[in-house]
Formats: structure tokens, sequence, C-alpha cells
């Protein structure tokens, strides 16, 4: 027992010489940014014990950074701030500005990575990728799609052509996949330089002696065709001519004037006719005298109820 009480003793005579070193949570390691510096960042350089060179500093447009008492540029473009570090140190002791100097470089603002989302999303933006985000992520910082967003996404970015030249990729993205189905291939990963569009649901436009004229959504997969749009507009007014118009743009051209007689159609003398998205469905009335296309199209423009009260002013 006595043996044991001196053990005891000795061990705690040992302890109490030992400095306090308090227990400390794991530690974080250094707040390294997962993005290199590009062309127009803010980043700020610490030059220890040398005050006069330290400084915050806008990038180039070229890449480079200009320091005081320095004679060449540093190139910053596609580095990491302990890269550039290496950098500033190499050329203020080849200069013999300092012997051995220490620097700190730290990324106060992103101004090369922007990711612009825009199109039939609830908030259209354009945020700095301060680290690689996914589609996904990009799209609720929009605040979701628009229930009137199309069955696709357009992610564009820019690659360097054969010749070096930059060129505009775009990838088309499902957006049944992508949410629906989430298909992890789809959701991509952006760092930067990337637009995404996201194009609005192809409509149909019905206009003039119509009970309910406005635009209509295409549905995905299935042929639309002229008498279901009538159904969807509540039918003709009852002075509605029985010769329709509907007016077409091929690829970048004028829009294309195809008659169409609506009253073989209603007998089922004639086939049902296919819409197409942006198609506009017009039925003057019995009178004989039409709108020309260009005013369909002005008030087109006008939209929602200001163009509805055109409609019915016009027809």
């Amino acid at each position: 027992m006595r043996v044991v009480l001196l053990l005891l003793l000795s061990l705690s005579a040992a302890l109490a010489q030992q400095p306090y070193r308090p227990i400390q949570a794991t530690e974080a390691g250094p707040n390294l940014p997962t993005q290199p510096i590009g062309p127009n960042d803010l980043i700020a350089v610490a030059i220890y014990d040398a005050p006069e060179l330290s400084r915050t500093i806008r990038v180039s447009a070229d890449g480079f950074i200009r320091l005081p008492m320095l004679k060449q540029r540093v190139e910053a473009r596609g580095l990491y701030p302990s890269d550039l570090e290496t950098a500033i140190v190499n050329a203020l002791r080849m200069e013999e500005i300092l012997i051995n100097p220490f620097v700190t470089v730290t990324i106060s603002q992103y101004q090369s990575r922007p990711v612009s989302v825009a199109g039939a999303v609830k908030m259209p933006l354009v945020f700095q990728a301060e680290s690689a985000v996914t589609l996904l992520e990009a799209i609720s910082r929009a605040q979701g799609l628009r229930d009137d967003a199309g069955r696709e996404i357009l992610v564009s970015r820019s690659q360097p052509g054969p010749d070096g030249t930059p060129v505009m990729l775009t990838r088309r993205i499902s957006v049944r996949g992508l949410i629906d189905e989430a298909d992890p291939s789809l959701n991509v990963v952006l760092t930067g330089g990337e637009e995404i569009r996201v194009p609005e649901v192809g409509k149909i436009y019905v206009m003039g002696n119509v009970k309910k004229p406005g635009a209509f959504p295409v549905q995905d997969g299935s042929d639309t065709t002229i008498m279901q749009m009538l159904a969807l507009a509540e039918g003709l007014m009852p002075y509605a001519s029985k010769q329709a118009y509907i007016y077409r743009r091929e690829a970048a051209g004028p829009k294309n004037e195809i008659p169409v007689s609506l009253e073989k159609i209603m007998k089922r003398q004639t086939p049902d006719v296919v819409l197409t998205a942006n198609d506009i469905l017009y039925i003057p009335d019995n009178s004989g005298k039409r709108m020309r296309v260009s005013a369909l199209e002005k008030i087109l423009l006008l939209g929602g109820s200001a163009g509805a009260a055109l409609i019915y002013t016009l027809r």
C-alpha cells in the first residue's frame, strides 16, 4: 500500500511540472479556395513587416498583378493563393527588394467565375462560383423553375476550339431526367463561365373570333391539332369565319400564311391540321376582313390582360 501511495505522489508531482495545455477540438485546416485566381478577381496581398507593399489588388484583364517597387508584373491567372505567394516571394527576391519575405495571399472577391441563370426561373440571377456547384444548386439559387418552364435546360460554356479560339458549346439537359428521375449524370458540375437558360414551354396562340383567345402550352410528346386548340379556346364565336389562317415562321424567315378550311375539318371532309410551337391560329370574322400578321404579333408582344383586351376590341 505504501508503495502505491509513493507512485501516485510521484506521478502527481511530474504532472504538476508540465505546462498547462488546454484540450481543443479538432483544428480546422486553412480556408483554401477551391477555385484558382482569374481575371478581375480581388485579392489581398500581405507582406510581413512591409506594410508599404501590402495591399488589395484587382487582377488585370490579362491575369497579372502589379506590386509597388516591382518592375515586372506577376502572373496570377490560374494560380491558387499558395502558388501566388511563392511567385511573389520569388519576384521580391529576384529584384532584391526583400531578402526573405513572408507573403500571404487571400481571395477577397471572385469576379472571374460568373454563372448566369436566366429564362423560365423564378429569380434570374448571376452569381460567382466560389467553389464548384451543381446544376441543381444553381437552379435552387434561382428559386426553382417557373410553371411555364419547358422540358429541357440549356447549359452553355466556352471551350477552346481547334485553333485556340473560344467556342460556345451547349448541352441540353432533360428536366424530367434531372428533377423527376434524379439522374446524377445530368446534374453537371459548374465551375464558372457557364450560361444556364431555361426556355419557356412551347405555346400555340389562338386569336380572333373565339370565346377565349390566348396562348396555350404545347403538350410534350403528342400532336396538337386545330380542333384541340379550338376546344381550349372554348369554341368559335357566332360570327366567326369558317376560313382560318395559320401563321408559321420557318427558320429565320418571315411568317408563312397557311389557309385552313375550318368547315371541312369540322365536317370531317379533310384531316385535322397539326400545329407546332409558336404557331398563330387566327380566325377572322365572316365579313372577310382580317388583321395583318404584323398587327397580330404586336398584340402578342403586349401579352397578359392588355393583349387579351386588345384582341376582344379588334375582333
